[in-house]
């Protein structure tokens, strides 16, 4: 090939960002090609919406399969590439004064033509400089993969944890708020425990709020550490085949680094306020008992889930191990609620997927209970998630177990939840249109 055709090959094979020859070259929509770590690294700190580096078109995906015929086009042209530090001092052979161009495989060292054929060497392994490079490079290349899926899922996890920590800010002046009125409700008789529970949250709410910066920063820490190694990674793909190998004895080292700190797992904090006793409440609601109380005593209409209704109430996380000893169901009651004081209790035991939910009509297409009145109790990622609906809104508190109770006041237009067993408020419902009639549901699922 000549001179100029080949410099012209050469160059149509470079980056125009990094200005070296692509590394996993990755086509996107608009036809520009661009290393895979270019394209990442571009995209993972623009604050605009993901578009190509030249020309500036969005980019409607974000993940692209490496360009094939590029990356062996490119595989030969580093091949065609002369060697400018192949005469130097260090590649040139101090015996026979030829150049370094084979990799001994045995002792990690590079061997001009008559040396391999030494004593010491002649029954060892060895290659071309350019081949052995390129076995290194694809060594190196199927870690960076997997390093740059972890620093993203590390920079989600962050997000959601920064997202937890606003949320759960809210969420605090919510049930503060909600302690407050329950106080009212009870008369304010009970003024020192109102404000111990007060104190109480505050004080549980910054040490949770500080939990939750500190491992924000950690998880910012650590994608940092992913992100170094990445682009150390790449680095080394980029350097020139002999550089490559003289450092071939350090690649062991550094698959290990990455091994290490691919293993590192940071756990995310699951804030969790105390469930305080309010003195008094249950004597209180027992005055409006519905019966015996308890929903499983007055329910005689019972219905299985098929499975995929219950997959999309509750997903997949949290099952048992055999479905087959899997079982979902809804049961509801006979008496639906007109007007007046109405409480009941319902027994949902150790279960962590369930929810209640009071709502003027039952079908199959609102079981995800977007209407009515609703207690969510989700397990996601082996920890169970307290909600409610109308809006969504998840509640920071521990899981009530055994029984809940349930208020409903058409008179003040409210609706309330409470853990029985602890004698607290878990959340108040505040309606101005209240329909009816309401009927009580129970969703469980799996254990």
């Amino acid at each position: 090939m000549e001179s100029h055709a080949l410099q012209d090959f050469q160059s149509a094979l470079t980056c125009s960002i990094c200005m070296n020859y692509f590394l996993e070259p990755v086509t996107i929509d608009c036809g520009h090609t661009l290393c895979q770590p270019c394209l990442y690294f571009c995209w993972d700190e623009a604050q605009t919406p993901r578009c190509c580096p030249q020309c500036r078109e969005v980019a409607e995906k974000t993940d692209y399969r490496t360009n094939t015929v590029v990356k062996k086009l490119v595989s030969l042209a580093r091949q065609a590439r002369p060697h400018s530090d192949s005469n130097s001092g260090e590649q040139l052979c101090r015996r026979n004064g030829e150049t370094k161009g084979l990799f001994c495989e045995v002792d990690k060292s590079l061997l001009s033509a008559p040396c391999s054929e030494s004593p010491e060497h002649a029954v060892h392994s060895y290659s071309p400089v350019a081949c052995m490079a390129e076995e290194n490079r694809e060594k190196i290349v199927k870690k960076m993969d997997p390093l740059w899926q972890k620093t993203q899922e590390m920079q989600d996890n962050l997000n959601k944890e920064i997202r937890k920590s606003e949320s759960f800010v809210d969420y605090v002046v919510l049930r503060r708020n909600m302690i407050k009125v329950q106080y009212q409700m009870m008369h304010r008789f009970l003024l020192e425990e109102e404000r111990f529970q007060l104190k109480t949250l505050e004080r549980e709410a910054q040490e949770i709020l500080q939990q939750l910066r500190d491992s924000a920063i950690r998880m910012a820490q650590h994608r940092e550490k992913l992100k170094e190694m990445y682009r150390e990674l790449t680095e080394l793909c980029h350097k020139s085949d002999m550089e490559l190998l003289q450092v071939t004895k350090d690649l062991e080292d550094i698959f290990e680094r990455i091994k290490l700190l691919e293993m590192q797992k940071l756990q995310p904090v699951n804030p969790e306020l105390s469930s305080l006793h309010i003195t008094g409440i249950l004597d209180m609601l027992n005055k409006f008992r519905v019966h015996n109380g308890l929903i499983q005593g007055w329910a005689n209409r019972y219905m299985s889930l098929p499975d995929e209704v219950r997959n999309r109430i509750f997903g997949g996380d949290g099952a048992t191990e055999n479905p087959q000893t899997l079982e979902s169901y809804v049961i509801w009651s006979v008496v639906a609620f007109n007007s007046g004081k109405h409480y009941w209790e319902v027994d949902v035991g150790n279960t962590s997927n369930w929810i209640i939910r009071v709502c003027k009509d039952f079908t199959s297409d609102s079981f995800e209970g977007k209407k009515g009145f609703v207690l969510f109790s989700l397990k996601k990622n082996n920890h169970c998630i307290l909600s409610t609906n109308s809006p969504s809104l998840i509640h920071y508190l521990q899981r009530p177990t055994g029984r809940v109770g349930v208020f409903l006041d058409y008179e003040n237009e409210t609706m309330s939840f409470y853990d029985v067993c602890r004698g607290s408020l878990i959340y108040s419902f505040f309606s101005s249109s209240i329909t009816s009639p309401l009927t009580p549901f129970l969703v469980f699922g799996s254990p």
